[in-house]
């Protein structure tokens, strides 16, 4: 591989034959080097493919002042996530994540402390990934001898999650508020506590997700399915009686009509939850 640029002493592009860019990693790979050399291989520790332009050149940028224990950590950070969670994340993520994580240490290390607001409920409706958050800041303490507070987990746990939905950070703690009110509603018009190891309860969050994005960005789900949601609505009359107050806030709350298949999955979801299945 030949150096295309030299971005710091350990960090340069290269192009394959292919015409795809590839940014290479390694302490001391780019010293007294200039384009047109080759890069030592013995000294490559990490490899970045980003297809995304717009992506690949803030990442580089971020690579000239973020120090290179951290690029490595946060790259492990990801790959773990991908491997983890089985999905698929936006290649923002190696710009956000990283560029979060160094704001913070620098935050840190002068004395600025930011609490999320949100903690309680990160750590409740996005258990796996608010453990990579954790993961990540043992990775810190271990490597970098900073202690970050579990706030900084939760805020980790928002960005992958970011990069699952394709959503901005903005828009998820939103859904992730609109989540929470929903799970109140269900919780108070029961009187009952969650079991939230139960597959119930992680179909209920997975559905309560995807429905709170279409609730978000004002989008509809809708086909013709009146006359199944009367038949649930007739075996499962409390659920439905919640779903009424769900659809009752959601109407006041974000001007947004539920549809009877919205409403249909909801009674679903809920009774379902409520009855331990």
């Amino acid at each position: 591989m030949k150096i295309a640029k030299v971005i710091n002493n350990n960090v340069v592009s290269v192009y394959q034959a292919d015409g795809t860019e590839l940014v290479v990693m390694g302490r001391g790979i780019a010293f007294k080097k200039k384009p047109g050399e080759e890069v030592e291989q013995h000294k490559i520790q990490k490899v970045f493919a980003l297809k995304n332009k717009k992506a690949s050149d803030n990442f580089k940028m971020l690579l000239r002042e973020v120090p290179i224990d951290l690029i490595v950590i946060v790259e492990e950070i990801i790959a773990y996530s991908r491997q983890t969670l089985g999905k698929t994340l936006n290649e923002n993520i190696y710009v956000s994540l990283t560029d979060h994580v160094n704001f913070a240490i620098e935050r840190y290390q002068k004395g600025l402390e930011i609490k999320n607001a949100l903690l309680w409920e990160i750590k409740q409706l996005y258990r796996e990934e608010f453990a990579i958050g954790l993961r990540t800041l043992e990775q810190i303490r271990e490597h970098m001898g900073i202690e970050l507070p579990q706030d900084e987990a939760a805020f980790i746990a928002i960005h992958i999650v970011n990069a699952e939905m394709n959503e901005e950070v903005g828009t998820t703690m939103n859904i992730t508020k609109f989540m929470h009110s929903i799970i109140n509603i269900v919780k108070y018009h029961f009187k009952t506590e969650f079991e939230e190891d139960s597959l119930s309860y992680f179909r209920f969050i997975t559905h309560l997700k995807f429905f709170a994005q279409r609730i978000v960005h004002g989008t509809h789900y809708d086909s013709n399915y009146d006359h199944l949601y009367t038949m649930i609505k007739e075996q499962h009359r409390d659920a439905a009686a919640c779903t009424e107050k769900i659809r009752i806030f959601v109407k006041k709350e974000h001007g947004h009509e539920l549809t009877n298949e919205e409403m249909l999955y909801l009674t679903v979801h809920i009774e379902r939850i409520v009855s331990r299945r």
